[in-house]
């Protein structure tokens, strides 16, 4: 099974792609990183256009890998109301997407996601990165920051979901 994890961000939206051959399996053999990175939007353009280009390049990761469900971070509150409309209204384009493309959404919280991914839902973002490097046998954390984010969200789906 093909799972995408997704960081919504409106200037930088990560993304994490993992295959996991069975879910009932909860072993370091039985998930692989297919991919990883962002999708980056300028702050020099018109909101719409933003989200255009994050609903453009998400589609077409998607009908590139055919994921079988997409995992989002759920944002429950913002410290910067500044960045809390336009990271909403990106997390609503990924939705949007997903529902065009028929693939179902699951969604955690950064605290679910750093207690699967460390053990601990006070782990420090570092804690997480070192994590995602060892798991998946990577030469480097990933970078930038949203893209192992993205991987830790799609692994938590693989170890949340029975099957």
């Amino acid at each position: 099974m093909i799972i995408i994890g997704i960081d919504p961000g409106t200037a930088t939206t990560g993304y994490g792609i993992i295959r996991a051959k069975n879910l009932k399996r909860k072993t370091r053999n039985n998930f692989k990183c297919l991919d990883y990175g962002v999708i980056k939007t300028s702050s020099t353009l018109a909101p719409a256009e933003r989200l255009k280009i994050i609903n453009n390049k998400l589609g077409k990761l998607i009908t590139k890998h055919q994921p079988k469900v997409l995992a989002v971070e759920n944002v429950f509150f913002f410290k910067n109301l500044k960045t809390a409309m336009p990271v909403s209204q990106a997390k609503g384009v990924i939705l949007l997407t997903a529902a065009k493309k028929g693939i179902p959404v699951c969604e955690f919280s950064p605290l679910q996601i750093k207690m699967v991914v460390t053990g601990s839902g006070k782990a420090e973002k570092i804690q997480v990165q070192k994590k995602i490097k060892s798991l998946f046998r990577l030469k480097a954390i990933p970078k930038p920051d949203d893209a192992a984010d993205a991987l830790a969200i799609a692994l938590t789906y693989v170890f949340t979901r029975k099957a």
